[in-house]
């Protein structure tokens, strides 16, 4: 009690002080870092994890072809205990047509390395070991261990690091889907205990934004061995970075890359490793700047790269001519989100050729009309027209399109945004540029500084979600991924460019998407003609979101096209939502914080999904819609009635300085309400009202 009384202090001296925005900001921000406590990590692995029964039945699987796995690994000087457990991972796999090739660099004072590895090549035939003459570095030492490699397959394996027993089995499995290029999801440990899992990487399928971006394939991965016959072995010129070179080649040469959603990896965290610190390796940064920016070069495409992070690179692509950007701003009424709208847009835009189309829908109040004859006066880029249909986001766009003389590039705009960073235009543009691109999303803020916009996940909350919703504005996100230009299913219409001939070739907007999801159905359709969706942290605005129509589910009628939509929605793109978002892991959650682990999903899975909830009265359930008004929001106050609550947003609240998370609004569950326990942060249980 006492310490929950001096948070209460804490709260409202920093409300005095600095207003509610910096203090509810300052209170999501502590939320974020619990939700992401590494504590959940390792609880998450035991309940993911394979049970014996399983592990059992893979080492008496029977396949109709044998193929072997190479595992390369380069040594040097490598800790007894570190080398033990590798060998020992390798060993204990439940497929066993495998071959662990070991090239050793380590020098005079690290002896016991040579003799550990004959006496378990001599125990075990297919562990071989070469000692080399002199160190060649990580590429070098890599290629003498190819050179010892008989196998179908070419795996990578680190020699702090360790398997987990299905790595294999799993990677067999891979390839029995004609599989070129195979990798997994991997964990981080804090050596030496592998059950203190500090983070768990679960990786997207294959992204090539991503990939230039950063090397998020890494661990654990294997490729046919007939590939280097055409990328060539490691290369020396980029070590520390070389496995993203690697990579990078072999994407250029196949498409059949297939990614396996379970930890197979545990990448070991130690004092020198850059699991544990990635500036220990610094020069590992720089060569893969090198590595993107030369396999820019072999592909023909001019960009710029640097680094932005460690193991995160920024691709700055030129802008040779300056094509005509029409941007397109809907608007009815509602004079000073326009105005300050298309203030922004002049006073920080250094883009020299685009223009502003207006689309007129509907106004009532005369100062609205006096303000467009202002601005068009004293504006030349701003045009006006009219649209006399009832308010329909799609039809009001198409319209714009058809009826004006726009230039080769769309710029859809919400008129309550703002511009932030002035050269917005030019870093949508510089992807839109690019023929795979099929559209751009950029990094949209609240007032407030909190994130509303960082791409759109196909699934989350029954159909598609902002992810990163609300995290502050500094934070690099999960695996860094706020940090660099990616691949998403779609990105909001709020803000977006499409390039003039993608947008004809699928046909614009569907207009039975009057206000809802029309963007997300726009990307998934363009992504169906074989355009890429790219999100870019580097344009910024903020975003007064719907604040000139408001809510629409507050309203009855507004509410029942809402539904409607969302079941059209479900029902176009039902195969697409089974299957999941590509870009994002069927090991993170749809019904919660984004990126976060789904243990809802691995209950179901082990049976045990009401082993943590208590059952609430048939009395004391509480139907809780999540809607952004402030009816709804009196509501669930009533129904927490007895508990401080500190901030209430969709989606979270602070309910006695815990965490609380309302139930999917798309689904209406009668599920109570939610509290985090926030001692074992994994667990949820239901409570009911005083």
């Amino acid at each position: 009690m006492k310490m929950l009384l001096r948070k209460i202090k804490t709260g409202l001296k920093m409300l005095l002080m600095h207003g509610p925005a910096y203090t509810f900001s300052q209170i999501e921000a502590r939320l974020y870092v619990r939700r992401n406590s590494p504590k959940r990590y390792s609880l998450y692995m035991k309940m993911s994890d394979y049970s014996g029964e399983e592990l059992d039945a893979q080492c008496a699987a029977q396949f109709d072809e044998s193929i072997t796995f190479s595992i390369l690994v380069p040594l040097y000087n490598t800790p007894k205990s570190f080398l033990v457990d590798m060998i020992e991972s390798v060993r204990n796999q439940t497929y066993g047509d495998w071959q662990l090739c070991l090239a050793d660099a380590s020098d005079a004072d690290h002896g016991e390395v040579g003799k550990i590895c004959l006496d378990y090549a001599d125990r075990d035939k297919r562990i071989c070991y070469r000692k080399l003459k002199t160190n060649l570095g990580i590429s070098g030492n890599t290629n003498a261990a190819i050179e010892m490699a008989e196998g179908d397959y070419i795996a990578l394996l680190d020699h702090d690091d360790v398997l987990h027993p299905a790595a294999l089995f799993e990677m067999r499995r891979a390839a029995d889907r004609k599989a070129d290029l195979i990798y997994t999801d991997e964990a981080t440990f804090v050596s030496p205990d592998l059950n203190n899992i500090r983070l768990i990487h679960f990786k997207p399928d294959y992204a090539p934004d991503n990939l230039l971006a950063n090397n998020y394939i890494c661990h654990f991965m294997a490729f046919r061995r007939n590939l280097l016959d055409k990328t060539g072995t490691f290369r020396s010129q980029y070590d520390g970075s070389q496995d993203h070179d690697m990579v990078l080649r072999l994407t250029e040469v196949t498409d059949r890359i297939i990614h396996i959603p379970r930890v197979l990896y545990f990448w070991r965290a130690h004092p020198l490793s850059t699991a544990m610190n990635p500036q220990s390796k610094d020069y590992t940064s720089r060569a893969g700047a090198k590595a993107v920016q030369d396999a820019l070069v072999r592909r023909g495409v001019e960009a710029d790269v640097t680094i932005v992070h460690p193991g995160i690179y920024r691709v700055v692509y030129p802008i040779p001519d300056t094509p005509k950007v029409s941007i397109i701003i809907p608007s009815c009424d509602h004079v000073i989100d326009l105005s300050r709208c298309l203030d922004s847009i002049r006073e920080k835009s250094t883009y020299p050729n685009y223009e502003i189309i207006v689309v007129e829908n509907n106004s009532k109040d005369p100062s609205t009309f006096s303000y467009y004859k202002k601005i068009c006066k004293e504006w030349d880029r701003v045009r006006v027209i009219r649209w006399k249909g009832p308010f329909n986001y799609s039809a009001i766009n198409n319209f714009a399109v058809k009826k004006t003389d726009a230039g080769p590039y769309l710029l859809l705009l919400n008129n309550d945004t703002e511009v932030i960073n002035g050269g917005w235009i030019e870093e949508m543009l510089m992807h839109a540029r690019r023929p795979e691109i099929g559209a751009v999303g950029v990094k949209l803020y609240f007032p407030n500084y909190t994130v509303q916009h960082a791409g759109i996940i196909l699934g989350m909350w029954g159909v598609a979600a902002h992810s990163f919703y609300r995290n502050p504005h500094k934070d690099v996100g999960y695996m860094g991924r706020m940090l660099y230009s990616q691949n998403y299913s779609a990105v909001t219409g709020a803000c977006m460019m499409v390039r003039r001939e993608v947008w004809d070739r699928v046909g614009g907007l569907d207009e039975n998407f009057a206000v809802a999801y029309n963007d997300v159905d726009l990307c998934m359709r363009i992504r169906r003609a074989d355009y890429l969706i790219v999100w870019t942290p580097w344009a910024e605005l903020f975003h007064y979101e719907s604040a000139s129509r408001g809510d629409d589910r507050a309203d009855p009628a507004k509410k029942n096209r809402f539904d409607s939509e969302v079941r059209r929605f479900k029902e176009r793109w039902n195969k697409e939502l089974k299957e999941g978002d590509p870009y994002y892991n069927p090991n993170l959650t749809l019904s919660g914080t984004s990126f976060s682990p789904d243990f809802n999903r691995v209950r179901k899975q082990s049976g045990t999904e009401n082993s943590s909830i208590e059952s609430l009265p048939e009395d004391s359930r509480t139907r809780i819609f999540l809607e952004n008004n402030i009816k709804t929001i009196e509501r669930i106050r009533q129904t927490l009635k007895g508990h401080m609550i500190f901030k209430l947003t969709p989606g979270i609240a602070v309910l006695d300085d815990q965490y609380v998370n309302v139930r999917d609004p798309e689904q209406k569950l009668e599920a109570g309400v939610l509290l985090l326990n926030a001692r074992e942060e994994s667990l949820l249980w239901r409570i009911s009202r005083k």
